[in-house]
């Protein structure tokens, strides 16, 4: 495949981020929330092999919106990537990347091509949800370095500042990464009828056990069923984000699609309603508990 595919954005046509409550803090806590974008910057659509319904198949579906009330309402900190994560991921690490990709990646560092690189899945996505192939050509390691700056950095720097800020003003920080989970994989892994949320701590070593238990009981009271660290322990910002050492915490949060959408169509379900408002409150309250509780 020797075919160069070149564009190059204009990001100052793209709204990268947003984020709320941000000037008052209310809590200790931070709702991240990096895969519900579905921008693709135009340059892009141009120079890719499907249309957006089959890119968005790697989206997580409404994740902001169900987190709606419990920003807007309840004053929890948040922030949320607006750009779609086909374009590129900021749930990875930089030295995620396939140099197969481009025709021109500097030879002299060949990566450490880390496996979700080579699954196609790194900070560049390779392929579709679908594992098909997204360009039909090499891409400039150039223009990938410029998603790199303008995208991946921005996302990260400001969570960094905001984490900075809140453990500052209550001395610890717990970030709360918010995904969402294909049904197909919870079938797939559960022995149960169903996984309704997971909960990912990095098997024990991202924050301590009560919050992860609170979360868990705050679901279990809804009649809801959770799973924790399977089929997801927590990925780049579960681990990136979690250094006890400096008072900050992460918990990953992952919502089965299948009960608040459809998750074909991507339209939001009878039950999406019910859904947020659950999940919600659950925020809420553990945003409350933090505020009650002693991880300094």
């Amino acid at each position: 495949m020797n075919k160069h595919v070149d564009f190059t954005v204009d990001y100052s046509k793209l709204n990268i981020l947003n984020e709320f409550n941000t000037d008052e803090l209310k809590y200790p806590l931070l709702l991240s929330i990096p895969h519900a974008g579905s921008v693709f910057p135009e340059e892009f659509l141009q120079n890719i092999l499907h249309n957006t319904d089959i890119l968005r198949k790697n989206e997580d579906i409404w994740v902001k919106d169900l987190l709606e009330p419990a920003i807007t309402e309840g004053g929890v900190t948040a922030i949320s990537l607006n750009i779609s994560r086909s374009f590129i991921d900021v749930n990875r690490a930089k030295v995620e990347i396939d140099p197969n990709m481009f025709y021109n990646y500097p030879k002299d560092d060949i990566g450490l091509n880390q496996q979700r690189s080579r699954y196609g899945l790194g900070i560049i996505h390779k392929v579709t949800a679908d594992s098909l192939p997204i360009y039909d050509g090499l891409l400039s390691y150039k223009e990938a370095e410029q998603r790199i700056k303008k995208v991946y950095e921005l996302y990260h720097k400001r969570m960094q500042e905001i984490i900075s800020k809140i453990t500052q003003k209550f001395g610890f920080c717990l970030v709360l990464d918010c995904h969402s989970m294909p049904s197909k994989i919870c079938s797939i892994i559960s022995e149960s009828p169903r996984i309704d949320f997971c909960l990912g701590n990095l098997f024990e070593q991202s924050c301590p056990n009560k919050i992860s238990f609170l979360v868990e009981n705050e679901f279990a009271k809804r009649e809801y069923y959770v799973s924790k660290n399977r089929p997801y322990s927590g990925a780049f910002i579960t681990f990136n984000y979690c250094n006890p050492r400096k008072k900050s915490y992460t918990l990953q949060l992952e919502i089965n699609r299948v009960i608040y959408s459809n998750e074909e169509t991507f339209e939001k379900n009878q039950d999406f309603q019910r859904i947020s408002h659950d999940i919600s409150q659950v925020v809420v309250n553990l945003a409350n508990y933090l505020l009650q509780t002693n991880l300094e």
